[in-house]
């Protein structure tokens, strides 16, 4: 993994690239080409992992000198790709971005079909006169732009973009976060500053004016095959297997974030066996009594898989000391808790190995989460019950806020507004008393990612809710943070459970192996009882959460004292009086936990912007 910056008739220097050392602490690279007029910059930050030598430096150019690359990422399968490729290329190295830079020049950038792997490059075709900025296919890699008449400029993150460019905040986008718990690709909070959308490029044809055209070329879901139960479950072993295999290419020791659940253990059972040395586990745990406190369970997992464990414990001063560096981290404000405990479980992996592995990804493409049930269930009930349960569930004040927003949308018949109402953090109403605004981009992202992976062709709305998730919430929300925070430690991480072939699979697989009304991930359920003791299989799921509920009302006074104070920009932008009425409604019983920490963030960011002495305005 590295970082990535370039950029068309913008003139940058190293201080520039420089802000993102973090990402790649081992080597830097930059240089510039003249393509037709246009004066085109490619810079990298090298985090070593495949080729250590100099020979992986970057940029990368081919050896006739019309070709070009800047990678962030890895390719799983590069050393198939090579088998493929002409014989005659003179390689002077065995890195995946020269696998790659070859693989393009051969195929063009339609070969990015064939690539499984996590990335955001920029590949320069001297001969075409075009360059083409890509994000992989479940935007595991972010990569952001900015675009201003002839001139362009890109980076893995959005910090060296704001050192040449002036930003206003946008409130379309800001409704949008308040409503999805995240900003949806292509919309950051910067009104100038865009990121690619996963399984997407950008095409940038180098002419007197440069023109630029968004195309997708991820996969579309696939029919669903015939299959039995024991051959599937068979295939799904053979291919989980390999994705993990896959995954453990590299020339540095590798790691695995270790939770208490069946989704690490099962990467960290077949790391293990794979692995050529002993894996090195790390787990993160709360101060006090906790539930979601994942120590012990993780540790018992770790010593039947016989791995050299390491945790700490963290406590609500360090949850609440660290959320604004998060937030100056992770650059995009998001309403995730959990975004914290990663901050200290990076640090820790990142004092022992460069690459960890982690379980992310199995709940969406499995349907291992409780709105997915709801979905199931809906459609057994008749329309008069579904429109019945909202005013018993606020009648029993439910606690749980994600089975409140699954139980809201029952009655609705729409189905991507019911898919919203699931997801929302804060209502259309709240968010008009909260700053004034209306959402109205969140139903056309969904849309628009409807209509691209051909979500129809699977006859059940929860599997196109899932496919869904797939793409938008995993890749601004939980891989966006754990990309950004864990390269803020300058470490690796890897998901084998989004290898694009086992995704693909596991969605072409009939739903009744997935999910019923029992609960979900049941073929995953089914194969870790070939690999795991029933103990680790059947323990309730956590999730990688926070003990915030709590803490939030037990440090009610702190955190109305960030939240209301007055001459901040946080209390230009929000309704002081919406502000303090969520805050009693936590203290009074009602679950306000997500809402708390996103304004935190929210108020983190602002005030980010306040310290760096931003030019961001506020958009009226």
């Amino acid at each position: 993994m590295c970082g990535i910056l370039g950029s068309i008739n913008y003139s940058f220097d190293s201080d520039c690239l420089d802000t993102m050392s973090h990402r790649g602490p081992d080597d830097s690279g930059l240089e510039t080409f003249l393509v037709k007029g246009n004066t085109v910059q490619l810079a990298h930050r090298r985090l070593s992992i495949i080729d250590l030598s100099a020979a992986g430096h970057q940029p990368m150019s081919s050896f006739c000198k019309n070709y070009a690359i800047i990678f962030n990422g890895e390719i799983y399968n590069h050393l198939e790709l090579r088998k493929r490729l002409p014989n005659d290329i003179p390689y002077k190295s065995h890195s995946d971005t020269e696998t790659l830079l070859y693989h393009l020049k051969q195929n063009g950038i339609n070969g990015i079909k064939e690539v499984n792997g996590i990335f955001a490059f920029a590949f320069l075709d001297k001969r075409l006169s075009k360059m083409f900025l890509t994000r992989d296919p479940f935007g595991v890699k972010p990569l952001y732009y900015h675009i201003d008449n002839n001139k362009l400029i890109f980076a893995s993150e959005i910090r060296p973009i704001r050192t040449l460019v002036e930003t206003t905040l946008d409130k379309e986008a800001l409704a949008s976060l308040l409503r999805l718990r995240y900003n949806a690709a292509p919309k950051t909070l910067h009104k100038e500053i865009k990121k690619l959308r996963p399984g997407h490029y950008l095409e940038i044809d180098l002419g007197e004016d440069i023109d630029c055209c968004n195309k997708a070329f991820l996969r579309t879901l696939p029919e669903t095959v015939n299959i039995n139960t024991k051959d599937s479950l068979s295939r799904y072993g053979q291919i989980l297997e390999a994705a993990v295999t896959r995954q453990l290419l590299s020339d540095v020791e590798i790691g695995i974030l270790l939770s208490g659940g069946v989704d690490s253990a099962i990467i960290a059972s077949l790391a293990q066996k794979n692995y050529k040395g002993n894996l090195k586990a790390f787990t993160i745990g709360f101060e006090g009594n906790h539930s979601e406190d994942e120590i012990e369970k993780a540790a018992e997992t770790a010593h039947c898989l016989n791995l050299d464990h390491h945790h700490k414990k963290i406590s609500f001063n360090d949850f609440l000391s660290t959320t604004r560096e998060c937030v100056r981290i992770v650059e995009e404000p998001l309403a995730t808790t959990s975004l914290i405990p990663m901050y200290f479980l990076s640090e820790l992996a990142s004092k022992h190995v460069k690459v960890v592995l982690t379980g992310q990804g199995a709940d969406e493409s499995l349907g291992g989460y409780k709105k997915y049930k709801l979905e199931l269930i809906r459609h057994l009930l008749p329309k008069l019950i579904r429109n019945s349960i909202l005013p018993i569930a606020r009648l029993f004040q439910l606690t749980n806020e994600g089975v409140h927003r699954g139980t809201k949308a029952l009655g609705i018949e729409n189905e991507m507004q019911r898919f919203l109402a699931v997801y929302e953090i804060f209502t259309t109403q709240e968010i008009e008393k909260l700053i004034n605004a209306k959402d109205t981009l969140s139903l056309k992202t969904l849309n628009y990612f409807y209509h691209e992976l051909r979500c129809g062709v699977k006859d059940r709305p929860v599997e196109r809710m899932m496919a869904l998730d797939a793409r938008m919430n995993l890749a601004d929300d939980l891989l966006n943070y754990t990309d950004k925070i864990s390269m803020h430690f300058s470490l690796e991480c890897r998901v084998p459970m989004l290898d694009v072939e086992l995704v693909h699979f596991i969605e072409s697989l009939p739903q009744e192996l997935k999910i019923d009304f029992s609960g979900g991930k049941l073929i995953h359920k089914k194969f870790a009882e070939q690999i795991l003791p029933k103990s680790v299989i059947n323990r309730k799921k956590l999730g990688f959460q926070s003990p915030t509920n709590n803490w939030f009302r037990s440090e009610s006074d702190a955190i109305g004292r960030i939240l209301l104070k007055k001459g901040t920009y946080f209390s230009e932008v929000f309704n002081q009086p919406m502000i303090e009425q969520i805050l009693r409604d936590h203290n009074a019983g009602q679950n306000r936990e997500k809402q708390i920490f996103l304004l935190l963030s929210l108020f983190f960011w602002l005030e980010n912007l306040t310290i760096e002495k931003s030019t961001v305005v506020v958009e009226e």
